[in-house]
């Protein structure tokens, strides 16, 4: 024959379109494919949204942040360089009403800014509550305020009314709309208020022991920004500067955070497992595709064409139907990420930047490479199969070149899938428990298959029964593939079920009914008994109470300590801040111990966070020196705690074990749930000026918002696994459907009833699904409980229910597929299945 590979391979491709025999490996490359671009195109808008928007965030294109005033030699060296700056303090405190108006009091989120701001962004105000606002050059002119809508509410106040802050009164001039510097962290929960700097000495709030945050913000030219951050990176670590830090763009909302984080974690996994399971059905696919196409080999072999020139036009083919179903893919995974902005609107901008090319790519590459990986090894047996072995309808084993082609597939299909991941422990769990699953499934399902010709005594079974066993026992290869194949698909599928249920449980008890929406700080020791009674009498008769210390880590086994010691900026950022401790005899119920023991009354001993533990190096048995108001307390550390700061409760980095620290100076905070009284909040500040009273009730609503918001998102990606396995499914149970028409034909030309047959088909698939069913579940349970503890971090409880369950769900779902897939075997007529099995 003198016909090329490419245009033989164009002309097959075209009969095996319209024949329908590429139908299935284009739906398993399809699913595989828009499953991971989905993902991919929203993480490629999203990070370059974020990137876009990462100075106007910033509120200039660097900023350095600082507990007291920024040090004046970093505001001139930006002006040396050219730069813009402009500098704001922020802190909380509680804003009032005039007594005229009811003498309401809010806590609020001050900030002061002066001509300038903000060098990035926009700042939006607006002169009603509700109304659209507008772009403003300027900021509150002296002895105006600019507020948040809520703060009106709260204090049932109306534009233009009076505004006390401290000692001073303003007029509630502008309400800010939106503002691009913002921040999350935790006091911007509280609604804004901003002022002139010219207002803010009047207002004698800063005071020695204010918690105050310095930011200065620069801009300009790119190359002198980058100067001044390489400089400014160099003066931080200077010993005489402290308490000082370059700022980047980082979320302060952990409780958000740790969902999201999740979130994102639980998308990849599921695209993750479409893409696996896609990898089976197109092997299963592809074994099919070869075993319908022994007799055109033969011929084309008869005819003098070349093992060369088939196995080219094949790999010709593929790369064609790759191309194809990749880009259908890629199409449809770009139309499903809108469906992600949709879902979780709120959570991400809705005018996130187009996306980038790099989505495209690996959806081709990942399509061609899962194609090529598993699809083309067996099709490859063609070109080398000998004109007789058609006689036989095997394909034969895997030749060498075949064998190359599937190692070099694999690996980069792993590498692939690990890239996708975004998270290399849940990429090689995933993967390596696919991988260890599949060696597993099939050394078990041999197994079976063995202790089955054992079991069944064909004196005392049913007849149908007996026939089973010898369909199966007949081909154990085929047994072991088959199921091998479902019990990989429904390993997949239990796993997502069983993932999906307790995850979701996990993130709705991490803020339950009745989680705290009140925090109280700067509550005095001698206001205790009153405080606690204040909340009693109001209905509140459950609530955190911990005392709240201040203090500085300043030695670790005995040997002093500064931020120079350390190359990580958070460790540095701890060593040179003061710490929140506290102290209490019982361990807090929503913390951990992960190691060492908490003893009540232990003279001497501390409890460290282990997340802090590991950013500074620390282990049981170390010494800590911290200076608390002067005062050198020296500790050691007996425990460490895992402490879950999405929790919405009152949480510490460090805790002594002991209800008493003598002559250590402290404050108390509380956490409670507020009771649905009107005016709660405003008895309790009038009987506890003092007081600062955080309300939570807007972030836990949002959090809620942000749960449902992501629910829904992960459920809409889990029809794409869904469909890959039943897929899977499909393609393992019709895998042998050529084989099985032969021997049905044959039992029915020797006597047999379609109804006998029937039942044997049924008993069949429901075995090889009991079979796959329960081996699946056991390896969920194993690989979802490393998944839950090592990648999603909740506990996981595995049901004894679940392999019963798992095998009752494979025999119901294999009898379907067969149901669906095999329908047409029992009703060939036996003389067309005898003379397919003769031509």
């Amino acid at each position: 024959m003198n016909i090329s590979f490419w245009r033989l391979g164009a002309r097959s491709l075209w009969r095996d379109l319209r024949s329908g025999e590429l139908r299935l490996l284009i739906v398993a490359v399809t699913l595989a494919v828009a499953a991971l671009t989905a993902v991919g195109f929203f993480a490629d808008r999203l990070k370059g949204g974020l990137q876009r928007d990462a100075r106007q965030l910033l509120g200039g294109d660097a900023l350095i942040s600082s507990d007291n005033a920024t040090p004046a030699a970093f505001a001139e060296k930006a002006r040396a360089l050219g730069l813009d700056v402009v500098q704001t303090l922020a802190f909380p405190t509680m804003a009032r009403a005039p007594q005229a108006l009811g003498g309401a009091s809010k806590l609020v989120a001050l900030k002061v800014v002066e001509p300038g701001y903000p060098l990035r962004g926009s700042l939006r105000v607006s002169s009603q509550p509700g109304g659209p606002g507008s772009i403003t050059a300027t900021i509150p002119q002296p002895g105006e305020a600019w507020i948040d809508a809520p703060v009106l509410d709260a204090l049932r106040a109306q534009m233009g009314d009076a505004l006390l802050l401290g000692d001073s009164s303003l007029r509630i001039a502008k309400i800010i709309v939106s503002e691009p510097d913002r921040g999350a962290g935790f006091m911007n929960f509280a609604p804004r208020v901003m002022i002139n700097r010219a207002d803010v000495a009047a207002t004698g709030l800063i005071q020695p022991a204010s918690r105050l945050t310095y930011r200065l913000a620069v801009a300009g030219a790119d190359k002198s920004v980058t100067t001044f951050v390489d400089w400014a990176q160099l003066e931080v670590k200077k010993p005489q500067v402290r308490g000082v830090r370059v700022e980047s763009l980082q979320g302060g909302r952990p409780e958000l955070g740790q969902t999201l984080a999740r979130a994102e974690k639980f998308l990849n996994l599921i695209a993750l497992l479409a893409a696996l399971l896609s990898a089976v059905a197109v092997a299963l696919a592809a074994r099919g595709f070869a075993a319908k196409h022994l007799d055109d080999c033969a011929m084309l072999r008869v005819l003098g064409l070349s093992q060369r020139s088939i196995a080219a036009s094949y790999a010709f083919e593929f790369t064609l139907i790759g191309l194809l179903a990749s880009s259908l893919g890629v199409a449809i995974g770009y139309a499903v990420h809108y469906a992600f902005v949709l879902l979780l609107a709120g959570l991400v901008a809705a005018a996130l930047p187009p996306a980038g090319l790099w989505p495209v790519i690996f959806g081709l590459g990942m399509g061609l490479t899962l194609l090529l990986a598993f699809g083309l090894p067996p099709v490859l047996q063609l070109a080398q199969v000998p004109p007789l072995r058609v006689i036989r309808r095997d394909v034969g084993n895997l030749k060498p070149a075949s064998l190359g082609v599937l190692g070099l597939g694999v690996a980069g299909f792993a590498v692939l899938l690990l890239a996708a991941s975004s998270d290399v422990k849940l990429g090689l769990i995933a993967v390596g428990g696919f991988a260890a699953a599949t060696v597993l499934f099939a050394v078990l399902s041999w197994g079976a298959v063995v202790l089955l010709r054992r079991v069944v005594n064909e004196r005392t079974a049913p007849r149908a029964v007996i026939l089973a066993m010898r369909q199966i026992s007949a081909r154990p290869a085929y047994a072991v593939v088959q199921v091998s194949a479902l019990a990989l698909g429904l390993l997949a599928l239990v796993l997502l079920v069983l993932l999906r249920t307790d995850l979701i449980n996990s993130w709705r008890q991490a803020t339950p009914l009745d989680a705290p929406n009140r925090f109280v700080i700067n509550v005095m020791p001698e206001q205790g008994d009153a405080f606690g009674a204040a909340l009693r009498a109001a209905g509140v008769s459950k609530f955190d109470w911990y005392p709240m210390i201040r203090g500085r880590l300043v030695a670790i086994n005995g040997r002093a300590v500064t931020p120079d010691d350390y190359a990580d900026d958070r460790a540095k950022h701890l060593v040179d801040r003061e710490f929140n401790l506290s102290n209490s005899a019982k361990k807090p119920a929503q913390n951990e111990l992960v190691a060492g023991r908490w003893i009540e009354e232990e003279p001497g001993a501390i409890s460290v966070e282990e997340g802090i533990a590991k950013t500074l190096g620390l282990k049981i048995g170390d010494s800590l020196n911290f200076d608390v108001g002067g005062q050198q307390i020296q500790s050691r550390i007996t425990s460490l705690r895992k402490v879950d700061w999405g929790s919405m409760r009152a949480n510490f980095f460090v805790m002594y074990p002991v209800s008493t620290l003598p002559d250590v100076p402290s404050t108390f905070m509380s956490a409670f749930k507020a009771p649905a009284t009107p005016g709660f909040d405003n008895t309790l500040v009038r009987a506890f000026p003092n007081i600062t009273s955080v309300d939570m009730t807007a972030t836990l609503a949002q959090v809620q918002r942000v749960l449902d918001q992501v629910i829904g998102a992960v459920e809409f990606l889990f029809a794409f696994t869904l469909a890959a396995g039943l897929v899977v499914l499909f393609a393992a149970v019709t895998a042998t459907r050529e084989e099985r028409a032969r021997e049905f034909a044959i039992m029915r030309a020797v006597g047999a009833k379609s109804s006998l047959l029937r039942q044997v088909q049924r008993i069949e698939l429901i075995g090889v699904g009991l079979l796959a069913g329960f081996l699946a579940s056991i390896v969920a349970s194993a690989v979802g409980w490393a998944l839950a503890r090592y990648v999603f971090e909740f506990d996981w409880i595995v049901s004894l229910w679940v392999p019963l369950l798992g095998s009752l769900s494979g025999a119901l779902l294999a009898l379907a597929a067969g149901w669906w897939g095999l329908r047409d075997v029992l009703r060939r007529p036996v003389v067309e299945t005898l003379r397919r099995t003769a031509q």
